[in-house]
Protein backbone atom coordinates (compact mmCIF):
# COMPACT_ATOMS: atom_id res chain seq x y z
CA UNK A 1 0.00 0.00 0.00
CA UNK A 2 1.33 3.39 -0.88
CA UNK A 3 0.87 6.21 1.61
CA UNK A 4 2.26 9.65 2.39
CA UNK A 5 3.41 10.70 5.83
CA UNK A 6 4.99 13.84 7.20
CA UNK A 7 8.06 13.57 9.42
CA UNK A 8 10.34 16.24 10.85
CA UNK A 9 13.27 17.10 8.56
CA UNK A 10 15.92 15.86 11.00
CA UNK A 11 14.15 12.52 11.45
CA UNK A 12 13.87 12.16 7.69
CA UNK A 13 17.62 12.80 7.28
CA UNK A 14 18.44 10.27 9.97
CA UNK A 15 16.14 7.70 8.39
CA UNK A 16 17.68 8.27 4.97
CA UNK A 17 21.17 7.79 6.40
CA UNK A 18 20.10 4.63 8.23
CA UNK A 19 18.50 3.17 5.09
CA UNK A 20 21.69 3.79 3.11
CA UNK A 21 23.87 2.34 5.86
CA UNK A 22 21.65 -0.75 6.18
CA UNK A 23 21.31 -1.12 2.39
CA UNK A 24 17.51 -1.17 2.55
CA UNK A 25 14.91 0.95 0.87
CA UNK A 26 13.22 3.80 2.72
CA UNK A 27 9.95 1.87 2.49
CA UNK A 28 11.54 -1.20 4.05
CA UNK A 29 13.05 0.88 6.85
CA UNK A 30 9.74 2.59 7.64
CA UNK A 31 7.76 -0.66 7.42
CA UNK A 32 10.18 -2.43 9.74
CA UNK A 33 10.12 0.46 12.21
CA UNK A 34 6.32 0.54 12.28
CA UNK A 35 6.10 -3.25 12.69
CA UNK A 36 8.56 -3.21 15.59
CA UNK A 37 6.76 -0.28 17.21
CA UNK A 38 3.41 -2.06 17.01
CA UNK A 39 4.89 -5.31 18.34
CA UNK A 40 6.36 -3.47 21.35
CA UNK A 41 3.01 -1.82 22.00
CA UNK A 42 1.29 -5.20 21.84
CA UNK A 43 3.85 -6.71 24.22
CA UNK A 44 3.46 -3.75 26.59
CA UNK A 45 -0.31 -4.21 26.59
CA UNK A 46 0.10 -7.87 27.56
CA UNK A 47 2.52 -6.93 30.35
CA UNK A 48 0.21 -4.20 31.61
CA UNK A 49 -2.71 -6.63 31.67
CA UNK A 50 -0.68 -9.26 33.54
CA UNK A 51 0.50 -6.64 36.03
CA UNK A 52 -3.11 -5.61 36.57
CA UNK A 53 -4.20 -9.21 37.18
CA UNK A 54 -1.30 -10.02 39.52
CA UNK A 55 -1.66 -6.77 41.46
CA UNK A 56 -4.97 -8.07 42.79
CA UNK A 57 -3.32 -11.15 44.31
CA UNK A 58 -1.23 -11.24 47.45
CA UNK A 59 2.40 -12.07 46.77
CA UNK A 60 3.06 -13.13 50.35
CA UNK A 61 4.42 -16.65 50.69
CA UNK A 62 2.88 -19.19 52.97
CA UNK A 63 5.19 -19.35 56.05
CA UNK A 64 5.67 -23.12 55.73
CA UNK A 65 6.62 -22.78 52.09
CA UNK A 66 9.04 -19.98 52.95
CA UNK A 67 10.75 -22.14 55.60
CA UNK A 68 11.08 -25.00 53.12
CA UNK A 69 12.66 -22.65 50.57
CA UNK A 70 15.12 -21.35 53.14
CA UNK A 71 16.18 -24.89 54.11
CA UNK A 72 16.78 -25.73 50.44
CA UNK A 73 18.86 -22.60 49.90
CA UNK A 74 21.02 -23.37 52.94
CA UNK A 75 22.06 -26.66 51.28
CA UNK A 76 23.14 -24.98 48.02
CA UNK A 77 26.73 -23.86 47.62
CA UNK A 78 26.67 -20.40 46.17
Amino acid sequence: MKTAVSVPDELFRRAEAAARRLHVSRSHLYSTAIAEFLERKRDNAVTERLNEVYSRESSKLDPAFHRAQMKTLEKDSW
